[in-house]
């Protein structure tokens, strides 16, 4: 089999026809150069130039050669600088997975950053529960986690990376929708309340149930749901009232209204949403570290989070 130095050697030469142009265009003498060429012709079993004392000329043989050669060569410079990109964490795909608030706040900022910085890397989004992106970050199938702090796994570390609040999602049609003020969390007590599933969305559904037993308000949950849309239709059909990122309301139907909790001293300290991004600290591939540095960085435009 041929090698890439007999085919570079081969077009230095048909593109000069002159050895020794040849020779100093690769920075080599011209002996190993003509030795070159003649492994190339005994491994072809064809004669790829005619030579004189006068002039260099390619065969039929040598011109057919003469654009495939060119073609491997450049594939060879392409594929090399294709893995030192990814090497460098400049090209590859990252899987992203994101909860469905995260998908209205961080991650779009994400993407953004993504695409001035890192064009070469494809991103793989995918919509999933923190739970579920927790199983995935395990496995592999997940690179990094945009989720709600949860019972961290062997492996797996994570870091905050934005804070939000609840806000009271209600029916349009509400008596509590009022003159769009703040409402007590009191005002709520005993009123159907859409609930978090505690398989898929424990830390919501714990933070509802700490912030209206500092409210004194008993939680009178009537239904369940993994997603924050679902709970918001639930709303919309005038099922109840239920708590949501405030970040979510541009999730809502054009039923529901958003109010927000009265700030009473205990509400409000523990009024706090928080978001991480998590990885495994095995992952070993270059892209997902410098998207890691992306998140840690603020846009040139804009101030510390």
């Amino acid at each position: 089999m041929f090698t890439l130095i007999q085919l570079e050697s081969f077009v230095a030469v048909a593109e000069e026809l002159h050895f020794g142009a040849a020779a100093e265009r690769l920075n080599m003498t011209q002996p190993p150069l003509s030795r070159q060429i003649q492994l190339l012709e005994r491994e072809l079993g064809s004669q790829l130039f005619d030579r004189t004392s006068r002039k260099v000329e390619l065969t039929d043989a040598g011109r057919t050669l003469l654009p495939s050669a060119r073609q491997i060569l450049d594939m060879a410079i392409k594929t090399e600088l294709d893995v030192r990109r990814v090497s460098l964490g400049e090209a590859g795909a990252v899987t992203v997975g994101y909860t469905a608030i995260a998908g209205q706040s961080a991650l779009p900022k994400l993407l953004r950053r993504a695409a001035d910085e890192q064009p070469g890397v494809s991103l793989i989004l995918r919509e999933l529960v923190s739970t579920d992106q927790m199983d995935g970050l395990v496995k592999g199938a997940v690179d990094i986690g945009l989720l709600r702090p949860i019972v961290a796994r062997p492996g797996i570390v994570s870091r905050p990376l934005m804070r939000d609040r609840l806000v009271i999602a209600l029916p349009a049609d509400s008596d509590l929708a009022g003159d769009g003020g703040p409402v007590a969390l009191r005002a709520l007590d005993g009123r159907p309340l859409m609930m978090y599933s505690t398989a898929e969305a424990r830390y919501f559904h714990d933070l509802v149930l700490r912030l209206f037993a500092s409210a004194g308000a008993h939680a009178n949950i009537t239904q369940y749901a993994s997603q924050v849309p679902a709970l918001l239709a639930f709303v919309e059909a005038g099922l109840g009232l239920t708590l949501v990122p405030a970040s979510a309301q541009g999730l809502a139907p054009s039923g529901v209204q958003f109010r927000e909790l009265e700030p009473s001293r205990g509400i409000k300290d523990l009024n706090r949403v928080d978001l991480e991004v998590a990885w495994n600290e095995n992952n070993t591939n270059p892209a997902v570290r410098r998207l890691l540095d992306l998140l840690d960085t603020p846009p040139e435009d804009e101030g510390p989070a």
